[in-house]
């Protein structure tokens, strides 16, 4: 019989079958039946990549905040962001998301990050200093002018006409006035959570790869291109930084351009932005195990992904990694040398791979119960 032992249970969520919280619950449900522990500190730390559904993820529903804010097609929409001690937690997806406007609706020349400049002012306006912003799911190719404008910048045309661009107008923009950009910005450190490397232009760009994910028609992909890239030349006309190339600076619609050139912000890998934020790092101490899982474990997870990330870290501390998975798709002895104690899967205890799907819960409390640590 073992002593007590402090264990963390650090999983992602299984696409399509439990979320992270309740996957947590789960094997932390089973652990406590398990008869080789003798009254385990279990500590669920339910975590995320930096996509779209990392806030409920990482923030329970009582540390959350609801804003009306401008929707992705301007739409009025109900966005939550939340907070872990003093970082505020933004999903871009909740105020800019593709999935917040029907399929027919869409338009992504026109759709805008307004709402995602909204939050943020929230989070200022709360004490907020300290950004997380994950761009997963966005629906926008404005290159974050809506939400810079949100957050007072001033797009002036040659005719001397303000207005807030959208993708279709980037090229109509003369200059950026910054004198009344929220002067709290420069008190902030943002960081930008995302495993996407792909720069603001390029045909490995913004524009020519996620734009068109989101819907957005061929034809216009050109003239879209050339607004962006007029843009980014009057963002380093302003601010003397050139960011077009910087990996990463194409994700969420080029969202993180204006933030790079105005705030400092920070690129991160989503994993580590996510570790970072929950203090993972600190969690580790005095811990004798990790338990991380995801859906499926392949090789694709030795790359960013949610189990390298907690493997990596957890090794830095000499703590022992156990994953559980829905299946596993590779050479399990070839994944094991990521930083794993052990593998197992669900699918392995499942009578097949729909119930394992429908009984996710079920059958990671029964893996818990008897899993050796």
């Amino acid at each position: 019989m073992q002593s007590k032992r402090k264990i963390l249970i650090a999983p992602d969520s299984f696409k399509g079958s439990i979320s992270a919280e309740d996957a947590a619950a789960a094997i932390a449900h089973g652990l406590s039946q398990n008869a080789a522990l003798t009254d385990p500190e279990l500590i669920c730390v339910p975590i995320a990549d930096g996509g779209e559904g990392t806030l409920s993820a990482l923030v329970p529903a009582e540390r959350q905040i609801t804003v009306a804010v401008h929707g992705t097609n301007g739409q009025p929409v109900d966005a939550a962001y939340g907070y872990i001690e003093k970082t505020a937690i933004i999903e871009m997806a909740r105020a800019a998301g593709l999935t917040l406007v029907a399929e027919k609706d869409r338009f992504v020349p026109y759709a805008t990050t307004v709402g995602v400049g909204e939050l943020i002012r929230d989070a200022l306006d709360r004490g907020f200093r300290d950004i997380l912003l994950t761009v997963g799911g966005s629906g926008t190719n404005d290159g974050g002018c809506g939400m810079l404008a949100a957050l007072g910048a001033d797009f002036v045309t040659d005719d001397g006409v303000s207005f807030t661009p959208a993708g279709a107008t980037l090229k109509q923009i003369a200059y950026i006035d910054t004198e009344k950009l929220d002067p709290r910005l420069k008190e902030c450190r943002f960081t930008i959570a995302t495993d996407v490397k792909n720069p603001l232009l390029g045909p490995e760009g913004a524009t020519y790869v996620y734009a068109k994910q989101k819907g957005c028609h061929d034809s216009w992909l050109p003239e879209m291109e050339k607004g962006m890239s007029h843009y980014a030349t009057v963002l380093e006309k302003t601010c003397g930084l050139n960011v077009a190339a910087t990996p990463g600076c194409g994700a969420g619609g080029g969202i993180s351009a204006p933030l790079l050139a105005f705030c400092n912000a920070t690129i991160r890998s989503g994993i580590d932005a996510v570790l970072e934020a929950v203090r993972f790092d600190a969690l580790l101490q005095g811990a004798d195990a990790v338990i991380t899982g995801e859906g499926k474990i392949d090789r694709q997870s030795l790359y960013g992904k949610a189990i390298s990330g907690v493997a990596n870290a957890a090794k830095k501390a000499n703590v022992p990694v156990f994953c559980l998975v829905g299946c596993i798709g590779d050479d399990k002895n070839e994944l094991l040398k990521m930083g794993l104690a052990d593998i197992l899967a669900i699918g392995d205890i499942a009578p097949d791979a729909a119930y394992s799907m429908t009984h996710a819960d079920e059958l990671l409390e029964k893996l818990a119960t008897t899993m050796s640590l």
